[in-house]
């Protein structure tokens, strides 16, 4: 006979399944083209400095929207928003396919950021369906599907790129466009009418920008974000400029960048996937971070200074797997020490805090490299973590841990002053 327990259990883990699933066809299809963006905005005459340009002008349109949709799927159900979100993918994917234009690239990645909360949907979703002491191994799983999304994508959007740069594109739209169809027929809503209810009433949800920079001063997500800002900037730094890096510093190719790209995947699916929900419950979440970012501030160094492929791998390797751990050890604190109700906005403001780094990152990224080459970004990337281990070594170092930074118990209606 199947015990109430077991009976949740079986539940927990089809909806797992299922939101794996989505993650995983919605980054194989951005994955698809993202090693390609050089090269595609290459034929409309791009310089390095224009190609960070795309690159921010779809993490602005994120930074602006992401805390919005994230606080409405708390008052309206994560499954709305994510109907949105997936719909704008399709038609920001059919754009980029048939651009003809610098400025069309432009649009189209415009569009996508506005619309693109998927992340921070996804994680919210997770919350509601995980309890603390499993919340890591959820997360973990999302990552993995992360992690596989860019195992297939980069190595198969390189390949696409041998029929045309627009395969690439009309490829994702498919595969956004079956997701689309996941969302509105197998993906359940996780919030109930009451707590729908409740968050509409809920003074830590009302939906302003105000109360959204008020969940900075809840005591520890405000140190937790601080952290997320500065391991944020450091990290797109390295990410958002390694295509550039490979390109400009090493000259290699579309196909070999891809592959260097999904070796990073398979760290990924295997330090989210089997690594993280093991340890997290060994070590505390906060040292995890701290460890990780120590091991970052020698990879990106390495990075910057590796001059044939092989030392790009061998650098990679232990980035990725840091990397793996740090983001779902603070998504899950996060999660944790949060309102309930408002874990979605509290998720969208850290997905905004990473997508404002990719808005300046690949300002930073592609003038360093034109006029000082690769080393200058794996230096500034090194520097900027530093900041972040001195934050989570000192602020971090003194928050109690029982079941997150802060138990849910001491969340009062108090905030940092």
């Amino acid at each position: 006979m199947i015990t109430t327990n077991e009976k949740k259990s079986h539940i927990m883990k089809r909806k797992l399944s299922i939101i794996f699933g989505f993650v995983f066809i919605d980054l194989l299809g951005y994955s698809l083209i993202l090693p390609l963006l050089p090269y595609i905005a290459e034929r409309f005459d791009a310089t390095p400095t224009q190609v960070g340009l795309l690159l921010t002008a779809n993490a602005l349109a994120q930074m602006i929207a992401a805390p919005a949709i994230g606080r409405l799927s708390d008052r309206w159900g994560r499954r709305p928003m994510l109907i949105l979100s997936v719909a704008g993918t399709v038609v920001s994917f059919l754009l980029f396919a048939t651009a003809n234009s610098l400025l069309m690239l432009f649009i189209s990645r415009i569009l996508d950021g506005f619309l693109g909360g998927n992340t921070a949907l996804a994680r919210a979703y997770i919350t509601d369906i995980t309890d603390d002491e499993n919340r890591s191994k959820g997360l973990g799983l999302i990552g993995a599907a992360f992690g596989l999304g860019f195992i297939i994508g980069p190595f198969s959007g390189g390949q696409l790129s041998r029929l045309g740069y627009m395969v690439p594109g009309l490829v994702a739209a498919a595969l956004s466009f079956i997701n689309l169809i996941a969302v509105v027929f197998w993906i359940p809503e996780t919030l109930t009418e009451e707590q729908k209810q409740a968050a509409l009433k809920s003074k830590y949800t009302k939906f302003n920008f105000r109360n959204l920079m008020d969940t900075i001063r809840i005591p520890c997500v405000g140190q937790l974000l601080l952290v997320n800002t500065w391991f944020s900037l450091a990290f797109m730094l390295f990410q958002v400029n390694f295509v550039l890096v490979a390109k400009e510093s090493l000259n290699l190719s579309a196909q070999a960048t891809s592959l260097l790209l999904s070796l990073v995947g398979v760290m990924s699916v295997i330090t989210q996937g089997l690594i993280v929900g093991r340890i997290s419950k060994r070590i505390r979440e906060t040292r995890l971070m701290f460890y990780s970012t120590l091991i970052l501030i020698v990879g990106v160094l390495g990075w910057g200074f590796a001059r044939t492929i092989w030392q790009i791998i061998l650098v990679i390797i232990p980035i990725a797997i840091s990397a793996g751990i740090f983001n779902v050890s603070l998504t899950s604190l996060l999660t944790k020490s949060t309102y309930s109700e408002s874990v979605g906005g509290t998720l969208g403001i850290a997905q905004s805090q990473q997508t404002f780094a990719q808005v300046v990152t690949p300002l930073m990224g592609g003038p360093l490299i034109q006029y000082f080459g690769g080393y200058a970004v794996g230096v500034l990337a090194a520097g900027l973590l530093g900041v972040s281990a001195l934050i989570e070594s000192t602020s971090l170092s003194r928050i109690p841990d029982p079941h997150g930074p802060c138990s849910h118990a001491e969340m009062t209606d108090q905030v940092l002053v």
